[in-house]
């Protein structure tokens, strides 16, 4: 892992799912999203455990000299004044984004939003799907920038 409890101003940076460590890196900031909306985190933030929502992950001030970003869908995000770790469901490079996959499960989604009937549980879940492919979409499109 990224050197914790460091002096050098950097937070250590950890992207996990389940099946890979997809980034292990020193950062000056860290923007990711919530459910309640994006947040950006800083060298010596006060702890905090949020959950993370679908979205783009961006790595600012990183070893590479450049921003570096990664899609999320769903996960927790642990805040140390040093240190921030992202476990998500799933985690990609942008370029390993399918715009034409996330307009598909856009559309699955939209069909159960529309079949859920009277059941409160199958709104959620539909509109859960149809808010990752959106996150999902605009993300490949930015990515293309």
């Amino acid at each position: 892992m990224a050197e914790t409890g460091n002096n050098t101003g950097k937070l250590a940076v950890r992207l996990v799912t389940p099946d890979r460590v997809l980034v292990e890196c020193l950062a000056d900031a860290v923007e990711l999203p919530s459910s309640a909306g994006y947040m950006e985190v800083l060298y010596g933030h006060a702890p905090l455990l949020s959950d993370l929502g679908a979205g783009l992950v961006t790595l600012h001030g990183t070893d590479a000299g450049v921003d570096t970003k990664y899609f999320v869908s769903q996960g927790f995000v642990e805040v140390l004044p040093g240190q921030v770790t992202i476990l998500a469901e799933m985690a990609l490079h942008p370029e390993e984004l399918d715009a034409s996959a996330a307009r598909e499960q856009q559309a699955a989604g939209e069909a159960a939003w529309h079949g859920a009937g009277d059941d409160a549980a199958n709104y959620d879940a539909a509109n859960a799907i149809i808010r990752e492919a959106e996150a999902n979409i605009a993300a490949a499109e930015t990515s293309k920038h």
